[in-house]
């Protein structure tokens, strides 16, 4: 999907600020735009219109306004460019934990709408991609412990070297068509249930 063909929402209380954001985008050639001014009831309408991307402006956002689009920040894991007329560094902390990609404070023009909408997608990307590696690490860190709590298994009961447990697990798994740390997973699950006995 190019940048072009992005479903954008827009969600701006004020008209005249989200004809601004909407001129931008349609500058930069996006024609799938949609906007909501009342922000009341915006979950119903992400889940409806399943936006690419979301363009938030907040003229004068409250405590309570701005704490509500960071939890639907939290909630819908997609780029989201954040304007704001004032803040403070409590609140850029509470937007960048939100996961808010692009936190623009007092720069509403036109002629920015589009930079920033790419900075917003770009950060959301690379955020995505350390997120995926960070699980994909923790799944193969927890893979590698439970093959050595197998491998300390079958060498304790079997009497057989390091190399000799790992290589039975190896051949089981292809036997079975199986993920080595699957096989290791069922042999700690049945040697705990046996030790129980």
């Amino acid at each position: 999907m190019t940048h072009r063909d992005l479903t954008i929402l827009v969600i701006d209380e004020n008209a005249i600020r989200a004809s601004i954001i909407e001129a931008g985008l349609h500058d930069a050639g996006h024609s799938r735009v949609s906007v909501v001014h009342d922000v009341h009831g915006v979950g119903r309408v992400i889940e409806r219109l399943q936006p690419d991307v979301i363009v938030i402006d907040l003229e004068n956002p409250n405590r309570d306004l701005l704490e509500s689009m960071f939890q639907l920040s939290r909630s819908v894991k997609r780029p989201i460019a954040m304007f704001v007329d004032r803040s403070d560094s409590s609140m850029i902390e509470a937007a960048i934990d939100a996961g808010v990609s692009a936190y623009v404070v007092d720069g509403l023009r036109q002629e920015r709408v589009k930079p920033i909408l790419d900075m917003a997608i770009s950060r959301f990307n690379a955020f995505s991609r350390m997120e995926r590696e960070l699980a994909d690490a923790r799944s193969e860190l927890a893979d590698r412990k439970v093959i050595d709590r197998a491998k300390g298994i079958l060498m304790k009961s079997r009497g057989i070297s390091e190399e000799e447990a790992y290589k039975l697990l190896r051949t089981t798994a292809m036997n079975q068509n199986r993920k080595i740390a699957e096989i290791a997973q069922s042999l700690v699950l049945a040697a705990g249930l046996l030790e129980d006995f």
